[in-house]
């Protein structure tokens, strides 16, 4: 029943001029609900299904409870990987957010070209990561060896992927070269949200470029860093095409990433049950460690 107001009208109750959503919106998400849990969630299940076995990709199985795990946590190979992928990821995020802020900001200033200069810069992104991956192959085996062997500089002349201490650093080279560039349009659009006057009202106070870096530009766009950082990190963690491409996993396993060993041992080794385990932690992994760098990094942005 509606309520009269202080002027002698009626007015009507919040919940009744509230719309029922049309059902036909309801039926257009369901094709997409049906796909998600036919190709994500119903794999994740049977794959955790068979990490409690000791199936091999072929042939017969029975279960084994939870020996994958216990023994996940007793294989050398396993652990190396790890620590390797970690290792990875955390040199590469940095790296990459460093430099693609560094551009992100150039880009950003009164330059000549800056549309031209954007579009090149994104060229890295588009490009297959096996293709990139190829390329720089060549040049860390062929092209580098000889320029620094003209240049005098023996001690550099070797191909560095084939130095199971130095391996890893190729392959850092070669993903912040190609992920860099969406890093970068990530950095521009925080970067574009920033007014103007900001900056004037900072240059009549008479703050230096890395005090308004510091106190204005930075914080403003501390979303932005948050998302990169998340992205970039949970992406390295899984990086395999770059390795295939590289060293494929060599010298020996020196390179081998967790993604790899999964594949590996999975599908060409006849460890499937076991390796299922192997990739139910490594989920696991991903999503608690992207989420405390979300918390962690949030409450960093709340502070400024």
């Amino acid at each position: 029943m509606s309520a009269p107001t202080a002027s002698g009208t009626t007015r009507t109750p919040a919940r009744c001029r509230i719309e029922r959503t049309p059902r036909a919106f309801f039926w257009m998400v369901v094709p997409a609900v049906v796909i998600f849990f036919g190709l994500h969630t119903i794999p994740v299940l049977t794959g955790m299904f068979f990490s409690l076995t000791n199936y091999a990709g072929y042939g017969t199985w029975d279960l084994v409870g939870l020996s994958n795990y216990i023994n996940l946590f007793q294989d050398s190979r396993v652990l190396n990987s790890y620590g390797f992928t970690f290792g990875f990821a955390i040199v590469s995020t940095v790296l990459v957010n460093v430099i693609a802020l560094a551009i992100a900001l150039g880009l950003n200033a009164r330059i000549k070209f800056k549309t031209a200069f954007r579009g090149v810069f994104f060229i890295p992104y588009v490009l297959a990561i096996l293709i990139i991956g190829y390329v720089f192959n060549y040049l860390f085996a062929n092209s580098f060896p000889a320029v620094f062997e003209s240049l005098g500089l023996s001690g550099l002349s070797g191909n560095i992927l084939a130095d199971p201490n130095y391996a890893w650093i190729g392959i850092v080279i070669t993903t912040v070269w190609q992920a860099a560039a969406f890093n970068v349009i990530l950095y521009l659009a925080g970067l574009q949200t920033i007014p103007g006057e900001i900056y004037e009202a900072a240059g009549i106070d008479g703050a230096s470029a890395w005090r308004r870096f510091r106190s204005l530009t930075f914080p403003l766009i501390g979303a932005y860093f948050t998302i990169n950082m998340v992205l970039s990190f949970k992406s390295f963690l899984q990086v395999f095409d770059q390795i295939i491409a590289l060293t494929n996993g060599g010298p020996g396993t020196s390179t081998e990433s967790i993604a790899m060993v999964i594949y590996r041992g999975g599908f060409q080794g006849g460890e499937y049950g076991y390796q299922m385990a192997n990739a139910v932690v490594y989920l696991f992994v991903i999503i608690v460690v992207s989420f405390i760098q979300l918390r962690f990094l949030q409450r960093r942005e709340a502070s400024y």
